[in-house]
């Protein structure tokens, strides 16, 4: 048989459940706030998390506002989570030098 992943292996499933929690986590090491389905900075929402599916959907706020605009994210997978998590702290950093 022969395998033609990159390395002689294949990376396991997407799990959306599994990348929900590993977000939810992250998103607390971040210091964001969990207030139901969506996570909040000095009681602004700043992410929203859905599972849809075989994927995850994710909103994260364009700016720091009562009511903001969102940016749209699907997650299918582990580069997908980490482009989400890498584009929030860069919006989290530049949030506290506009402060």
């Amino acid at each position: 048989m022969v395998d033609d992943s990159p390395g002689g292996f294949a990376p396991p499933p997407f799990s959306p459940a599994n990348a929900l929690a590993q977000l939810q986590r992250s998103l607390r090491e971040l210091r964001l706030t969990p207030r139901g389905a969506a996570f909040e900075l000095r009681g602004k929402r700043v992410v929203e998390l859905a599972a849809d599916g075989t994927v995850l959907q994710a909103r994260l706020a364009r700016k720091l506002a009562l009511t903001p605009e969102f940016d749209r994210f699907t997650i299918a997978g582990a580069a997908d989570q980490r482009k989400l998590l890498d584009e929030l702290r860069k919006r989290l950093a530049r949030w506290e030098h506009e402060d």
